[in-house]
């Protein structure tokens, strides 16, 4: 039962407050200021470029000559060193806010790209090099702490917001410098906590590097990285999703140990072997899909 308190009775008079003659006005209520935007690279990120642009530099530095071959791949050292260098500059570029064209987006536009900008610049000397991987590392922090995290940016793989961006470029230091590292046998700089600033741009890129293995494919894979992030990738006709909860029972549950699911995703290491040695579990209704998975995206 709801009861009628009536009409709202009328304040007293006597409690109203009375003007004082004279008096200056009550001064308007201020509003607190706006919050600034967050930068593109935040703390964790931007230290985290530049201590993996000085590691690299490290290697470069020391090992004299650049002739040894990246195993696995066609380039030297010198020839990773002399992509890192120009890679780093772009990126420079693209987070100053220019436009520079590089490549179609496909994995094997930047691989045309690449071939081309590295037989345009001779430069072969580690050293100089190294000087210019962290030079233009600090650049692309300079520019990158000037824009706003959700700010577009139309890079090599397409249009991504200049955050992800920040991802993209320790991701790509970061696989090139395994390679130098492993090619000159000392040991290499990734680790758990670089793996988790790299997923971002892991997680934008999936559904840009489908290849022709996923055609038709349908099924939904629930990743988790051991101590960090996880994620489903849903294939339906070979279209891909990525979310951050699966959109339905997951057919295989894929954990990972974080430098191995780094490696995997790009292409420097095999689902098979990752199991052999551990690194890799698989469960659910369809465990035997694991091994194939990576086999469904070409590394970028």
């Amino acid at each position: 039962m709801t009861v009628d308190p009536g009409p709202a009775a009328d304040p007293d008079p006597s409690t109203a407050p009375v003007p004082v003659p004279g008096a200056a006005p009550a001064p308007a209520p201020v509003s607190a200021p706006a919050a600034a935007p967050a930068p593109a690279l935040g703390p964790p990120l931007c230290e985290a470029v530049g201590v993996v642009a000085d590691r690299i530099a490290d290697l470069l530095r020391a090992c004299g000559d650049g002739s040894a071959p990246i195993p696995g791949a066609q380039w030297t050292v010198a020839e990773a060193a002399a992509h890192l260098a120009l890679a780093n500059e772009l990126m420079a570029g693209l987070a100053a806010g220019r436009e520079l064209p590089y490549g179609d987006g496909t994995p094997g536009g930047l691989a045309a790209a690449n071939a081309a900008s590295l037989a345009a610049f001779p430069e072969r000397d580690p050293a100089v090099l190294a000087d210019a991987v962290v030079r233009h590392t600090a650049a692309f922090t300079e520019a990158a702490a000037l824009r706003p995290a959700g700010e577009e940016v139309v890079s090599p793989l397409g249009v991504m917001d200049s955050g992800v961006l920040g991802s993209y470029l320790l991701t790509h230091m970061l696989g090139h410098g395994y390679d130098i590292a492993v090619a000159l046998r000392r040991p290499h700089m990734v680790d758990a906590a670089l793996v988790a600033l790299a997923v971002p741009f892991l997680q934008w890129g999936m559904p840009r590097v489908v290849n022709a293995a996923a055609a038709g494919h349908s099924g939904c894979y629930l990743l988790r990285i051991r101590g960090g992030a996880r994620f489903a990738v849903t294939f339906t006709g070979g279209a891909v999703q990525v979310s951050a909860e699966p959109p339905r029972r997951p057919d295989c549950t894929i954990l990972l140990e974080p430098v191995t699911f780094f490696l995997i995703a790009l292409g420097r290491r095999t689902t098979t072997a990752a199991l052999a040695r551990g690194g890799v579990l698989a469960w659910g209704r369809r465990p035997w899909r694991a091994p194939a998975f990576p086999g469904l995206f070409t590394a970028p």
